[in-house]
C-alpha cells in the first residue's frame, strides 16, 4: 500500500515537472516568434524634417529678365523647392526665396534690389498677395521697376497663370513704385502686366 502511494507521488511530481516544462517552452517559443515577426514590432522610424523635405520636393518656376538687345523679356527657370504644391503659400514662399537670392543663370538678370526680403505670401482662392520689404521699392529707373514687377507677378502666378496678384511693401499695398512714380493698378495679372507695362 505504501509502495503504491509512493509511485503515485512520483507520477504526480513527474506530471507537474513535465507540465511546467511545456508551459515554459511554449512561452519561449511564443516570445521568439513575436520578437522576430516584423508585423508585431512597432515602426521606430522618426519623421525627421529631412525626410519630409525630400518627399515634398517639387518643381517651381521663377522668372528672370533677359536682354534681347532692344528690350527685356521675362524668362522662366525651373527649380526644385522643398514644398508641397498642395500648400501653395509654402510653395510660393520657397520659390520667392530662391528668386530673391538673385542668382540668375546665363545671361539672365534681375532688377529686384539686393537685400529685398520676402515678408510673406498669402494664397486665397485665385489671388496671391506678396509682401516684400522696403528695399523692393528703392532704386532704378522705370524700366528696372517694370522688370521687377513682372518678375513678381509671373513668379506669383507660376501655380495659377490666371491668378490676381497683390504686391505689398511692409504690409501696405503698393500703389506707386519708386521716385519715377510707376503706378500699379492692383490686382495685377499676367495679362494686365503684358498690356500695361512695356519692358
Amino acid at each position: 500500500m505504501n509502495q503504491q502511494q509512493g509511485s503515485n507521488r512520483i507520477s504526480s511530481g513527474l506530471i507537474a515537472v513535465i507540465s511546467a516544462t511545456i508551459v515554459a517552452v511554449g512561452g519561449g517559443v511564443a516570445w521568439f516568434v513575436s520578437s522576430n515577426n516584423p508585423s508585431t514590432v512597432p515602426s521606430q522610424q522618426p519623421n525627421t524634417p529631412t525626410q519630409s523635405l525630400v518627399g515634398n520636393e517639387k518643381t517651381a518656376q521663377i522668372y528672370w529678365l533677359q536682354d534681347t538687345g532692344a528690350s527685356f523679356k521675362l524668362v522662366p527657370q525651373q527649380i526644385q523647392v522643398a514644398a508641397n504644391r498642395n500648400q501653395p503659400d509654402r510653395f510660393l514662399e520657397a520659390a520667392f526665396q530662391r528668386l530673391l537670392e538673385g542668382t540668375a543663370q546665363g545671361n539672365n538678370s534681375t532688377t529686384i534690389p539686393p537685400g529685398t526680403k520676402l515678408l510673406g505670401v498669402d494664397v486665397e482662392n485665385d489671388s496671391v498677395r506678396v509682401n516684400l520689404s522696403e528695399e523692393f521699392s528703392k532704386g532704378g529707373g522705370s524700366a528696372s521697376m517694370m522688370g521687377r514687377i513682372g518678375q513678381v507677378v509671373y513668379t506669383a502666378t507660376s501655380l495659377n497663370p490666371n491668378a490676381k496678384v497683390y504686391i505689398d511693401v511692409n504690409g501696405r499695398q503698393l500703389d506707386v513704385l519708386g521716385g519715377e512714380g510707376v503706378e500699379l493698378e492692383q490686382p495685377l495679372t499676367r495679362e494686365s502686366f503684358d498690356r500695361d507695362y512695356q519692358l
